[in-house]
């Protein structure tokens, strides 16, 4: 059974994510904005009836490795809201390469090529 109703909110402020979620036991998390580097979204077929979906938004914060949003309204316009400002907050505190990505980031020149399919 779908209820039209729900007990979780989410919030951008501040440069950061908010969710709040329960009613009678109620969780409050954030995320940093600038830590989301991917976001996905997928609609069931009853989300697509009622113009919601669900984001999944993939973080490089240590407590919260992924943040599920769902039967978020317009999910793709909000998927781009989020990518958008999160790149612009990285953008203005300056953050790339291994400050923001860890140190595990790899360089491929523009003369190499990289194929994930090869047997080499």
């Amino acid at each position: 059974m779908w209820f039209p109703f729900s007990f979780t909110k989410y919030e951008i402020r501040n440069e950061r994510l908010y969710e709040q979620h329960g009613l009678i036991r109620t969780v409050y998390d954030d995320v940093q904005l600038y830590k989301i580097i991917d976001i996905s979204v997928t609609q069931s077929l009853s989300q697509k009836i009622f113009g919601t979906g669900t984001l999944y938004l993939t973080t490089r914060a240590n407590n919260v490795p992924e943040v599920v949003l769902e039967n978020v309204k317009d999910p793709r316009d909000v998927k781009d809201f989020i990518s958008d400002l999160a790149e612009e907050i990285r953008e203005k505190k300056h953050l790339v390469g291994k400050e923001f990505y860890g140190h595990e980031t790899y360089m491929v020149s523009s003369d190499e090529g990289f194929d994930s399919d090869s047997d080499e």
